[in-house]
């Protein structure tokens, strides 16, 4: 029942972090496009932290649920903010910068959250030690602080994957020329099932998972070498 109780609580930290660190992403697209000339965002009422204006249900609610089920890396994407390339002072390279921000946001999160790891540590521990502070609510601390980190490097990586709607297509889009930009605009139609496959079919039912390498590889080395004076 114990284990029960904590993995229940575990899987809605996951899930309610996922979800804020996912808004702060969007809104981070939107503000950089308002930077560089594109007020679209700021129009549509999409430069806020209120969750009723960015939430997905699938990709916010049940996807991130899914995930944490399932035992593995959790992520989520909210509503795309809105913005008009064609609106941007140099749409070219400000197009790679708006789509830079939303990933930028999530490193920028995962670093203030490893500030905050020490602080509860250093301080929680000497508490702890002196009877001041339970146990638990320093266990419970660490863990929101912990999960933090790791869900917004999560975040940041998967977001940089180059492939449709993600925001790494961004930024290999204007390195492609002829054929190959024709022929990435062609694998882009089928964006959707090879992100399903990636994240069900292959782990599930070949015992593939090319996705969890790759973030193990990026998201899981980072959030060591961050962590590893804890």
């Amino acid at each position: 029942m114990l284990y029960s109780t904590q993995r229940l609580v575990s899987m809605a930290i996951s899930v309610a972090l996922v979800m804020f660190s996912a808004i702060v992403h969007e809104v981070a697209h939107g503000w950089m496009a308002l930077k560089l000339g594109d007020p679209t965002a700021k129009e549509a009422g999409r430069l806020t932290l209120d969750p009723r204006a960015h939430l997905d249900g699938f990709g916010s609610v049940a996807l991130p649920l899914i995930m944490a089920a399932m035992g593995g890396p959790v992520f989520a994407f909210a509503k795309p903010v809105p913005y008009d390339p064609r609106r941007l002072r140099n749409p070219g390279k400000d197009d790679a910068l708006v789509a830079l921000a939303g990933p930028f946001s999530n490193i920028l999160q995962a670093l203030l959250g490893t500030a905050l790891v020490y602080a509860v540590w250093n301080l929680g521990y000497d508490a702890v030690a002196s009877g001041a502070l339970a146990y638990e609510v320093l266990f419970w601390a660490m863990r929101l602080a912990t999960t933090y980190v790791y869900v917004n490097l999560t975040l940041a990586f998967f977001n940089l994957i180059p492939l449709p709607p993600l925001d790494g297509s961004k930024l290999i889009l204007p390195l492609l020329k002829g054929k190959a930009k024709m022929e990435y605009y062609r694998i882009q139609q089928y964006a959707m099932p090879i992100l399903l496959i990636l994240l069900y079919v292959l782990p599930q039912f070949l015992r593939m998972d090319p996705l969890g390498a790759f973030l193990d590889l990026t998201a899981g080395n980072l959030y060591d070498l961050l962590l590893s004076g804890v």
